[in-house]
């Protein structure tokens, strides 16, 4: 017999005091917490008259006003230094959008980040330093990203970047990827603004993109960039990171900028409505829209068949469907939000206890590494342009949730949303946006 206290396993152990500083150390120059805003290929799709990048200083001017001092961009490396033979394009590149529809509107008039109605020329080169002027005269700091084997190129007039970018050889394309990012660091170090890369990606979502796996190469490529800018966090960003299995995530990230989304429901309303399948073969299908999503559609939706297509090119360009196009396009978003509020009740506890789940994964990987950890996009999914299910207080509730395990934990930097941002309509929430930034930027690093 002894005195000894039962040891009950991991449940009498006290957490942890240090659980809440940062994961690795960021560079001395940069903020000690990143609230970053998710403006990715917006910044220069949705620059038309009028548009919410029309005016880049003013766009920069908000964000610091609603407290943010980041903003993610996709900064089209490979158009602007690519040595792909596209100095031409990037100098004069026409804005169309995703086209004009037989009715006369644009496609992707009713989705998100593809709502471009196009219409202008840009000189991007010169946006790109116009951008970093106007965040360096508003304090902001700029991760830098490229969305161009994802979507980017679907938005050009032109099918020239794409088609470029595409004729290079799948196992040569974190190489030219590299590259391209070691001319754009030295173009912005030129300009004076290297202080002011907080972070470079060499791809966003690696996983969810036409790339090789990262350990195929991306790796090796990594590093190199990192040799070549050792003062920059140079990594790569995965769309979904294997969280019940961290430890086949490869070495040689310089960060981990990993995203948090927790379909639930939305996934369970997607399947239903056969929504992001892919119909380009036999489209239109048939079987497409089926009834379900026939139901959620707004009246006088014309039928796929008169809704048209986009010109082909588009859809090799990016990651969208031809069925996700005309469903959201056409989806009636009170219809699309009541689905979703009244499945809601049997996702609730899975989605918040997966969103917590998937920052504290991130976390614990990053700190095992040493390395900071940043959510850089999050929390629901990708939704209608005029929904509101993310925005309302079902999904502010569950982007809460994410905010604060992830200062829990450790994180650096994080969204509040991934629809926070000037594109999109959660922009108005400006009281929200305002107190969860405070709510970031004072959390203890230490």
């Amino acid at each position: 017999m002894t005195d000894a206290p039962r040891y009950l396993g991991s449940g009498t152990m006290e957490r942890d005091p240090d659980a809440a500083s940062l994961t690795g150390a960021p560079p001395s120059h940069l903020p000690s917490r990143l609230a970053i805003s998710l403006w990715d290929f917006s910044w220069y799709t949705r620059a038309e008259e009028g548009g919410p990048y029309a005016d880049l200083d003013a766009a920069c001017a908000k964000a610091a006003q609603l407290g943010y001092n980041t903003i993610r961009i996709c900064a089209a490396p490979l158009l602007l230094f690519g040595a792909l033979g596209l100095d031409d394009l990037a100098a004069d590149l026409e804005i169309e959008g995703l086209g004009t529809a037989p009715d006369g509107g644009f496609y992707g008039r009713g989705t998100r980040w593809y709502d471009a109605p196009g219409g202008y020329r840009l000189n991007l080169q010169e946006r790109l330093l116009e951008l970093f002027d106007a965040a360096s005269r508003h304090g902001l700091v700029v991760i830098l990203a490229s969305w161009e084997y994802q979507q980017s190129p679907a938005f050009a007039r032109s099918p020239r970047w794409f088609e470029a970018i595409d004729a290079v050889p799948l196992q040569d394309r974190y190489r030219v990827l590299a590259d391209a990012w070691d001319r754009l660091i030295g173009a912005l170090t030129t300009a004076g603004h290297r202080d002011r890369i907080a972070m470079v990606e060499l791809h966003n979502e690696v996983d969810f993109s036409i790339l090789p796996a990262l350990a195929e190469g991306g790796t090796k490529e990594l590093e190199r960039l990192r040799e070549l800018h050792p003062d920059l966090l140079v990594t790569a960003s995965y769309g979904k990171p294997p969280h019940l299995a961290m430890h086949t995530v490869p070495d040689g990230l310089g960060a981990a900028q990993f995203h948090v989304y927790s379909y639930g429901v939305l996934d369970a309303l997607q399947q239903q409505i056969d929504i992001r399948s892919e119909g380009t073969a036999g489209f239109p299908n048939p079987a497409f829209p089926n009834p379900a999503l026939a139901a959620l559609l707004r009246p006088g939706a014309p039928s796929v068949a008169e809704y048209g297509r986009l010109a082909d090119w588009k859809y090799r360009a990016t990651v969208v469907t031809d069925q996700m196009f005309y469903g959201y396009d056409w989806i009636d978003p009170d219809a699309w939000d009541a689905w979703l509020y009244n499945g809601f009740g049997e996702f609730r506890e899975v989605m918040r206890r997966e969103i917590e789940s998937r920052v504290i994964a991130i976390a614990a990987w990053a700190r095992w590494k040493n390395v900071p950890a940043v959510v850089g996009e999050g929390w629901i999914g990708y939704t209608p342009l005029h929904g509101t299910f993310e925005e309302g207080p079902v999904g502010r509730d569950l982007a809460e949730r994410g905010i604060r395990a992830a200062l829990d934990h450790g994180v650096w930097g994080m969204v509040l949303c991934s629809n926070a941002a000037p594109h999109h309509p959660m922009w108005a929430d400006e009281a929200w946006q305002l107190r969860m930034n405070r709510r970031i930027l004072t959390a203890p690093t230490s």
